[in-house]
């Protein structure tokens, strides 16, 4: 067991976490203000999600993730499935105010990724990851191993102080076997098994990323106690006989219709009695905020097929997928954890 995976540093990184997680935010804004003049036609016409994609020929995912950030920033607010415009939005962001800001944004209108969203608003599709321009979005980039090894590189850093902090908070007295399921570098469930002596766990990834996987478990010395398995976890049945399904920053990488899949592929493997857990960045229960998490789901939903649920949203599929009991706690760096159990 190395003590380093029980240690949580001296000092808190929220604010760097915050900033990295949020780069993409203000192009989003940009591409909103600039490109389609967002604001100005909201405030004369309030809309609902709907009446806006049909509106601007948005795709919902990403006119979702738009309308989260803008409600989190006062810029929006939602009355029932309506969305009005704020005092904050009407001064600033629709044309006619005297403090109209679109000039002040125009300026950076021909800034790549701000050209991305216009892309993403209109298409659904993500864009390539980071801005790089061989135009491969993150799904595509991971079948590439030389990439798929620095982006693993870059989770595991990220894991060993959101790690700690899940497994300071998740119980799992009585658990024997923990499948960690898209588990990247596998330190999540290093993280449980050194927290816990008698759970065993299997990694469970796609090719190429196992190569990593087994190097770092076996550094970290749980070589005996963490199997690493390439599945490709769309196409197959999980495998059997564990009693906890761990997802974490997993489900965020994919639309609805993938996460519904995988919560029905974790309670079909589940026996009676066992346990899923979604370690995540949340969006609050009402979608207003925070607005960390929202921000951090534009730069999730530039790049890949997903986004960042609310804890409402994973509650219903949850359930849908026939869990009972979800329930959710915060841990750190603005994420947390939901648990359910299958009956």
């Amino acid at each position: 067991m190395s003590p380093d995976l029980l240690a949580a540093p001296t000092t808190s990184p929220l604010s760097l976490y915050r900033y990295r997680d949020g780069l993409y935010a203000a192009d989003l804004v940009t591409a909103a203000l600039v490109e389609f003049d967002f604001f100005t036609w909201l405030a004369a016409h309030p809309a609902s999600l709907v009446g806006i994609c049909a509106h601007f020929g948005f795709a919902a995912r990403p006119a979702d993730v738009m309308l989260t950030l803008f409600t989190a920033r006062d810029y929006v607010r939602r009355d029932g499935e309506v969305f009005h415009v704020t005092p904050t939005g009407r001064e600033h962001l629709v044309a006619g105010s005297p403090w109209y800001l679109a000039p002040y944004f125009a300026a950076l209108k021909e800034r790549p990724f701000v050209q991305d969203f216009v892309h993403i608003l209109t298409s659904g599709q993500p864009a390539s990851w980071g801005g790089a321009r061989d135009g491969r979005d993150w799904h595509v980039a991971m079948h590439d191993e030389a990439f798929a090894r620095r982006f693993t590189a870059a989770m595991d850093c990220r894991g060993l102080y959101l790690g700690e902090a899940l497994a300071a908070v998740l119980d799992l007295e009585g658990r024997s076997r923990l499948l960690d399921i898209g588990g990247g570098s596998g330190v999540y469930a290093c993280m449980l098994a050194a927290r816990h002596p008698a759970l065993r766990a299997t990694v469970l990834d796609q090719a190429p990323v196992q190569h990593v996987s087994t190097a770092l478990v076996a550094e970290r010395g749980f070589a005996d106690r963490i199997d690493v398995v390439t599945v490709d976890f769309f196409s197959h049945p999980l495998p059997p006989d564990h009693d906890v399904h761990l997802f974490s920053n997993v489900l965020h990488d994919w639309d609805e219709p993938q996460v519904r899949h995988l919560l029905a592929a974790s309670f079909a493997s589940l026996a009676p009695g066992g346990l899923v857990v979604i370690h995540d960045a949340f969006i609050d229960a009402d979608k207003t905020g925070p607005i960390a998490v929202a921000e951090y789901s534009v730069l999730l939903m530039h790049a890949s097929q997903g986004k960042c649920y609310a804890t409402t949203e994973y509650d219903r599929m949850l359930r849908d997928a026939g869990f009972t009991d979800p329930v959710f706690q915060e841990t750190v760096a603005d994420r947390g954890v939901m648990t359910a159990r299958r009956p």
